[in-house]
């Protein structure tokens, strides 16, 4: 079988040989980046915020300490000011010019094959966060906007996720009961209430996975201001949900 699936896997590199997934060029391996490709992706490492992953331009953690002694647990300003109703976000990529690529191609041009190589990153970013889930569950799309496009690129993430962490995953434990406008091109006040009230979580399949008490993790493509996960998040928690943290492929960073 070994020598089965080395001939199998040459004979498809032939036909239809593995190409870098930003530029499309020629690359040795499967579900691989180029060198040119890879040095313009800015992926987010600590120092970042405790609670929301925004990244910090220099290492605070090393100068601040907080009530209980740890200098680990800083937050960014916007956390200070306001908790967001998730526990904990984390995101593999800055969202710019070369990450919105990917994912603009992932989204809305069919291009399901960049779910291996997004999926990678999404399992680096969340690190620490697997091991403790319950539950996977992917940002819904209204079905008529799933009708659509054909498919929900988050779901496709939480699918692969699931196959590479072991963690369950569940694509109809929650709901958009509302089909929301694009939210692109809206502030933050407006993003929050066009999703505010748009998700539901189905109560009898909440019951079946057993969530109560969970801990879940949320996944989707891109955090922008956070209205959309603030949502799902709010309408999980309702059905008594323990502990949500949100892993992104790509966040903004202003």
């Amino acid at each position: 079988m070994g020598l089965l699936g080395t001939a199998l896997r040459i004979g498809i590199d032939a036909i239809l040989p593995p190409r870098c997934g930003g530029c499309g060029e020629l690359t040795e391996t499967t579900h691989a980046v180029c060198a040119d490709c890879w040095a313009g992706l800015r992926f987010i490492t600590t120092p970042q915020c405790a609670c929301c992953g925004y990244p910090f331009e220099v290492d605070v953690s090393a100068n601040i300490v907080d009530n209980a002694g740890d200098s680990a647990n800083v937050l960014c300003g916007g956390c200070l000011q306001k908790k967001p109703a998730f526990d904990m976000a984390r995101a593999a990529l800055v969202y710019d010019d070369h990450s919105r690529e990917y994912l603009l191609r992932f989204k809305h041009a069919d291009r399901g094959d960049l779910t291996p190589l997004l999926v990678r990153w999404l399992y680096q970013a969340g690190k620490g966060i697997w091991d403790q889930a319950d539950l996977i569950v992917p940002v819904p799309l209204h079905r008529r906007r799933l009708l659509k496009r054909r498919y929900n690129q988050s779901g496709l993430l939480a699918a692969k996720l699931s196959q590479m962490t072991g963690v369950p995953w569940d694509g109809l434990v929650l709901g958009r009961q509302r089909n929301t406008r694009s939210l692109g091109g809206l502030g933050p006040s407006s993003r929050k209430r066009e999703v505010g009230g748009a998700f539901v979580v189905d109560e009898a399949r909440a019951e079946k996975c057993n969530l109560a008490g969970a801990r879940v993790v949320l996944v989707d493509d891109v955090l922008t201001t956070g209205a959309t996960a603030n949502a799902c998040v709010r309408a999980l928690k309702q059905s008594g949900i323990m502990h949500v943290s949100v892993i992104t492929v790509a966040r903004v960073v202003r």
